[in-house]
């Protein structure tokens, strides 16, 4: 058989190698990724209850107390009607900010964790409790 007649190609071990390769190097990649993922989490939320927290303070000093239990924090956008925010000097925000996941934050007066109010999320699965995304991100916890 002479040179021009052989075939040229990848055998089948040496497409088994490249794919092993592929694969560690993924395995090797997405952890750290994934790490990174969830660190980005973690910053927009801290920032974001941050910033609702600045406005609860704003309308606390025109109001004398944060917005009840039953106004929450759609009370920082449009003005409650009834008693005790005859002085409100709004909006203190723009709009109000959503969780990574596209839910809105949480509120609760009086707070259950060493706050006077709590501004929360309970993470993607936005049941109480969990680990990683998972994880309720509030006031009392963030960095």
């Amino acid at each position: 058989m002479n040179a021009s007649s052989k075939q040229a190609g990848f055998t089948l071990i040496e497409m088994m190698v490249v794919v092993v390769v592929i694969a560690l190097l993924g395995g090797m990649v997405g952890p750290t990724l994934f790490k990174k993922v969830q660190q980005a989490e973690e910053t927009r939320i801290a920032q974001d209850i941050r910033t609702v927290e600045s406005a609860l303070k704003f309308y606390r000093l025109d109001n004398y107390r944060y917005p009840s239990q039953s106004q929450g924090i759609d009370a920082l956008i449009t003005q409650p009607t009834g008693n005790g925010a005859a002085k409100w000097n709004g909006p203190y925000l723009e709009s109000l900010p959503l969780d990574p996941w596209g839910e809105p934050y949480k509120y609760a007066n009086p707070g259950t964790h060493g706050k006077d109010v709590e501004v929360f999320t309970l993470g993607v699965d936005n049941l109480v409790g969990g680990e990683g995304s998972d994880k309720d991100w509030g006031n009392w916890n963030i960095k």
